[in-house]
């Protein structure tokens, strides 16, 4: 009888030991708590990103008669032994401009591509007719940094990317990432931004920093047991391990 209660006793400190260390709220990690059943939030999606300094940006200028827009395209190298000469890309330099040919310099950091393709338009009417223009940001990249699976830096296919699209990227938060307090770091020509979003509630879908632009950092604060999670797995090792020897010690004492 004794042997069994002694055997009971080190089991249940087992368990509550490792308990300590691995329990874990539902309000801490669920997200968008307080959506209710076929609830709808309405976005207007009306999000565009706006060139930034040392953005790189393709343009294409195309016509019907190819000749006549050539002169409005960056190439590199000529069309020699069958290869086709290498579109190059603009980079927006320190000013903010871009170095077009024939039309020189054209500002155009805090434009959008919509916003630059009109722009380019209007300048280009004088030489070309119903000119078709192409625009595309080379650089989009998202970091993920912090409790995720997979942090790192992803490359964006598209015009837009939404916070959790970019979670998702890096294979969503680690247990240990506290969801409430999500940040993402925007540098917009020099100027950091630091805003927070909660993930646990469904007006996060609304927050200015639900879509991303290119180069935002979105980190991952980890919670307390993720900060002191070596020294706590270090602790339940030991306790483990005084347990098991508790347990055989006192089964082999008993049994003599």
């Amino acid at each position: 009888m004794i042997r069994k209660s002694v055997v009971k006793l080190c089991s249940l400190f087992i368990i509550s030991s490792l308990l300590l260390v691995s329990c874990a709220s539902k309000t801490d990690v669920v997200y968008f708590q307080n959506a209710g059943d076929y609830e709808t939030i309405v976005s207007d999606n009306s999000h565009t990103n706006k060139f930034k300094i040392d953005d790189v940006v393709s343009i294409n200028v195309s016509t019907l008669d190819p000749q006549a827009s050539m002169p409005f395209n960056l190439f590199k190298g000529a069309e020699e032994g069958g290869f086709r000469p290498e579109q190059l890309d603009y980079i927006i330099d320190k000013n903010g401009d871009i170095d077009f040919p024939v039309l020189g310099t054209i500002k155009v950091v805090g434009l959008s591509p919509e916003e630059t393709k009109e722009l380019l338009k209007e300048k280009l009417s004088n030489f070309l007719k119903d000119p078709i223009i192409n625009i595309r940001l080379k650089n989009f990249t998202v970091s993920v940094l912090g409790e995720v699976a997979r942090p790192g830096t992803y490359p964006v296919n598209g015009e837009q990317i939404t916070v959790l699209e970019a979670i998702g990227l890096a294979g969503d938060l680690t247990i240990k990432g506290i969801r409430q307090n999500v940040m993402v770091i925007r540098d917009f020509n020099g100027t950091k931004v630091y805003t927070r979003i909660d993930l646990t509630q469904k007006e996060s879908l609304n927050s200015p920093v639900y879509y991303l632009t290119q180069n935002d950092v979105v980190y991952v604060e980890p919670n307390k047991s993720a900060i002191t999670s070596s020294a706590l797995d270090n602790r339940a090792t030991i306790w483990v391990s005084i347990a098991s020897v508790l347990i055989t010690s006192t089964v082999l004492i008993l049994t003599r």
